[in-house]
């Protein structure tokens, strides 16, 4: 285990709930300081998002360039078939594992960030991780970006940005689909126990709840630090303890 920095943290929440612009500020934060303050070491990134968003270019270039059906979604963009929610979770997976067989001590030096919202529309957070590797549970601490679906809402329709659609910052969806995919989230059913601890697949994986009704990934630097290192340490805590 590593002596100082998260080997994985799994940082899941409803969208524009503030994930992408958490690990955007770690980026710039001097690696030094971002290990003894956050205990994040280098940061590798496994977001499900530019993976849906390739599936829709592809989808668009067979449908609208040479008349094929599409692959994964209707014209919509809502996915044919729910387990595609769940290839998403496997390829992050697969990524990982990927990481892992190169054998040049991966995680020594690396702080692997899992990203990715999912609604009770299509399973949840309960069903999301059961497709995860347990080899990446027995290394992961989650950090669960408190919103309201109210103001995943607000965010989502600010940031919209028709320039750059596949944006990891900057994209955003319709309020209809919004909606139908994220207004109920299982994240306080699947958090019940009160425990510091989540069972998945036999392994007790620590959490924290990172509050940000408020707002604070939005122009708010001093206090997003702030609020992330307490709460990263807490959960530093509860990783060494488990």
């Amino acid at each position: 285990m590593n002596n100082n920095h998260f080997p994985i943290l799994i940082m899941i929440g409803r969208p524009a709930s503030g994930k992408s612009e958490i690990i955007e500020y770690l980026k710039h934060i001097p690696k030094p300081e971002r290990v003894e303050r956050f205990r994040v070491a280098d940061m590798d990134v496994l977001d499900d998002f530019p993976i849906l968003w390739s599936w829709f270019e592809e989808d668009n270039i067979l449908s609208k360039q040479f008349g094929l059906p599409r692959l994964h979604s209707d014209e919509r963009y809502y996915f044919k078939h729910d387990y595609l929610w769940h290839v998403l979770i496997k390829k992050l997976g697969l990524e990982y594992e990927k990481r892992l067989v190169s054998g040049n001590h991966y995680h020594d030096r690396t702080t692997t960030i899992v990203e990715f919202s999912r609604g009770t529309e299509h399973g949840g957070y309960t069903e999301a991780f059961k497709h995860l590797p347990v080899q990446l549970l027995h290394r992961a601490s989650i950090v669960y970006i408190n919103v309201s679906f109210e103001e995943s809402l607000r965010k989502n329709r600010l940031r919209f940005n028709p320039d750059q659609p596949g944006s990891i910052l900057e994209h955003s969806l319709p309020d209809e689909k919004i909606e139908t995919l994220y207004r109920h989230d299982d994240w306080t059913a699947l958090s019940s126990s009160g425990d510091k601890y989540i069972d998945l697949k036999s392994v007790r994986v620590p959490y924290v709840v990172f509050e940000n009704e408020d707002d604070v990934t939005t122009g708010s630097p001093d206090h997003l630090g702030d609020r992330l290192e307490t709460d990263l340490n807490l959960l530093w805590n509860y990783y060494l303890d488990r």
